[in-house]
């Protein structure tokens, strides 16, 4: 692999054992993401032995061995099960988890609503590519209806999850959403998330140019990402677009921030109770 510049957060947080380009394919935008990812990481103040990772499975799982920390790929939408054990058994690591939309909200939506649900202190960035990618393009909880998947031949037929709606009614302190497109403003939403105190979740719209776009006509990853340009808007200004016009957008930026006891705060309580109900 080519040397990094020592200058940049490259540096610092990939491994340098790993070879590059990665594994995506060309023009997806997990790389976009990835790149988000360590820059954000370093506008924290956080160190390396304070930060894990976990990922479950498909192409959004092979995000965490880019990364110079502790980090842990495991099984099909067990992500966030394995980041509140790490979490409770060690709540001075900043624990993020990075998981796909199928990941996430199929196999993995009752951990997910779950751990909103108890405002556990962990950020989960989730990728909305609106299709399972490595599996061959099948629909997921996230595919627009209508739209065409490997096992949608017809069109899909279910409504699909708003990923943000969903995670803030569970119980979520602080949710975003972004898209690879808009950089900047990813690195800030996942700086902001990372410390965050309470269940953080970034939703990241991503293209899946290989499969969900091809079987969808929808063009190039360039024409993909001019979509996401022309269709995110910030919340401020989504507020005021016109129902018609919101239907063809979505909302960017933080949609909700709010303060409220972590799970991990009400337990040292309880913890607190139990010992001195044990004195008497």
């Amino acid at each position: 692999m080519a040397a990094l510049p020592t200058d940049k957060p490259v540096y610092k947080w990939l491994r340098h054992d790993k070879k590059f380009p990665h594994v995506w394919c060309p023009g997806c935008g997990l790389g976009i993401l990835l790149g988000s990812l360590v820059r954000a990481l370093d506008m924290t103040e956080l160190t390396k032995d304070e930060v894990a990772l976990v990922s479950g499975i498909g192409c959004t799982g092979r995000m965490p061995v880019y990364v110079d920390v502790g980090s842990v790929h495991t099984t099909h939408g067990r992500a966030l099960t394995f980041a509140t054990g790490i979490h409770l058994g060690n709540p001075k690591l900043n624990v993020i988890t990075i998981m796909g939309d199928g990941d996430a909200t199929a196999i993995g939506g009752n951990h997910l609503i779950h751990a909103a649900r108890r405002n556990l202190n962990i950020t989960a960035v989730i990728v909305n590519n609106s299709n399972y990618g490595m599996t061959g393009g099948q629909y997921s909880p996230t595919t627009p209806m209508g739209a065409k998947a490997t096992t949608a031949r017809y069109g899909h037929i279910e409504p699909a999850f708003d990923i943000c709606a969903l995670t803030a009614t569970a119980g979520a302190s602080f949710v975003a959403r972004s898209t690879v497109f808009h950089v900047n403003q990813l690195d800030k939403l996942l700086a902001q998330a990372f410390t965050h105190s309470g269940f953080s979740v970034v939703e990241v719209l991503s293209p899946c140019h290989t499969n969900f776009g091809r079987q969808n006509k929808l063009g190039s990853q360039i024409d993909m990402l001019k979509s996401f340009k022309k269709r995110g808007v910030k919340l401020e200004r989504y507020n005021e677009l016109p129902e018609a016009k919101k239907k063809e957008s979505f909302a960017t930026g933080v949609l909700v921030d709010r303060e409220q006891e972590t799970y991990w705060d009400a337990f040292q309580r309880i913890c607190e109770k139990a010992g001195k109900e044990g004195k008497k």
